[in-house]
């Protein structure tokens, strides 16, 4: 395996994964973490498949942000999570990396999942490729939950949250060239989303992968562990795309 180091990008940490051999193109991954700030830090599963294709990782920790366009106290009083990343994070893998537009794949699980879509439905020409497994599309539907607490704060009410999901972002003329995205269909909570923004990507006729049918032991890392290899191989493959589209 390669090697995890941890840093501060404008005053917030970040776990940062070099590989065993980097890709010579300047292709990264941004990783988005789940609302159980589920780190990647030694996992094996994705750590072999960041060494197969060469490729490092920037994942910043938000806190139960849910990756929004809204203050989130327990993660900045002054600056959102889409902000951070946007005006932050972007600029410094960048620099570090010298990663240009295109070179840059959103990767995320549950919260991070729907984070990496959302920020590519909004930001289609900045993050033109994204992935998301276990995307917690929905999340109007935690409002009133202990683990939800943080959107109660952000959103006014559930219609509002809902307003500002994925699905309600997506574009019919202006969309991300690359998506994929997975859910385990005994994921009671997340599933039935994932199956609404299929059919709406669908009706649209914005091309995108997905796999709503493999069962690998619910929401959890049990399925992201194993949909890993999936995930990864089509990042790969469309930063090569993207590369040579160039």
């Amino acid at each position: 395996m390669g090697r995890w180091s941890n840093t501060q990008i404008a005053g917030h940490p970040a776990d940062i994964y070099e590989p065993v051999a980097r890709n010579p193109h300047g292709n990264v991954i941004l990783f988005l973490h789940g609302v159980h700030l589920g780190r990647l830090v030694d996992n094996a599963a994705f750590c072999a498949e960041f060494d197969r294709y060469g490729l490092p990782v920037v994942a910043p920790l938000t806190a139960r942000s849910w990756w929004t366009d809204r203050i989130c106290r327990e993660f900045d009083p002054a600056i959102t999570a889409e902000g951070h990343i946007v005006d932050n994070v972007v600029p410094w893998i960048s620099e570090q990396f010298d990663s240009q537009l295109g070179r840059i794949a959103l990767l995320g699980t549950s919260m991070g999942g729907q984070g990496a879509l959302r920020f590519a439905f909004k930001h289609p020409a900045k993050f033109p490729i994204a992935a998301g497994i276990s995307p917690a599309i929905d999340y109007q539907i935690r409002y009133y939950d202990e683990e939800g607490e943080t959107i109660a704060e952000m959103y006014a009410d559930p219609e509002t949250a809902r307003q500002d999901t994925a699905t309600l972002h997506v574009h019919p003329l202006n969309w991300p060239r690359h998506l994929w995205f997975c859910s385990d269909p005994t994921d009671f909570h997340w599933h039935e989303s994932a199956q609404r923004l299929h059919m709406k990507l669908y009706s649209l006729g914005i091309p995108h992968e997905h796999d709503l049918e493999t069962s690998a032991g619910g929401h959890g890392w049990s399925y992201y562990n194993t949909m890993a290899p999936h995930a990864l191989k089509f990042i790969a493959a469309r930063l090569d795309q993207e590369r040579r589209r160039v």
